[in-house]
């Protein structure tokens, strides 16, 4: 099995033979009119990605604003559902009140009354007649 070991030299050319194939492979394609028209398409489509995100983004913050909106009304019609309900409890209990000082007017009444009664039965049945 006989072979030839490279020397430095042949390494050499031989490395700059592949770097010099590969940069007039890289001109050769940098030339190429399909790449320019490629990388102008990619642009294209880059730029229409990016409007078509931009007009996301705007819709999306209008629907945050909306949302926002709605949930101050909501809040709104709570807190006027609660003050109603708030007056409506007061009411209620003030006609409670008002109520229960009537109703012990009328006990006060009625014990005055019967007090009255017996007192008037006993001065009755003190004097005999």
């Amino acid at each position: 099995m006989s072979y030839k070991d490279p020397d430095l030299r042949e390494r050499q050319s031989g490395a700059a033979a592949a770097r010099k194939a590969a940069l007039e492979k890289f001109r050769a394609a940098s030339e190429d009119p399909g790449v320019a028209k490629r990388l102008a398409e990619r642009a294209e489509i880059h730029k229409a990605r990016e409007v078509r995100m931009a007009e996301r983004e705007a819709a999306r913050k209008v629907r945050e604003a909306e949302l926002a909106a709605e949930a101050a009304r909501q809040a709104e019609i709570e807190r006027q559902k609660e003050l109603e309900a708030q007056k409506l409890a007061e009411m209620i209990a003030a006609e409670e009140a008002e109520k229960a000082t009537a109703l012990a007017a009328e006990q006060k009444a009625a014990r005055d009354a019967r007090y009255a009664a017996r007192k008037a039965a006993k001065k009755e049945r003190r004097r005999g007649y």
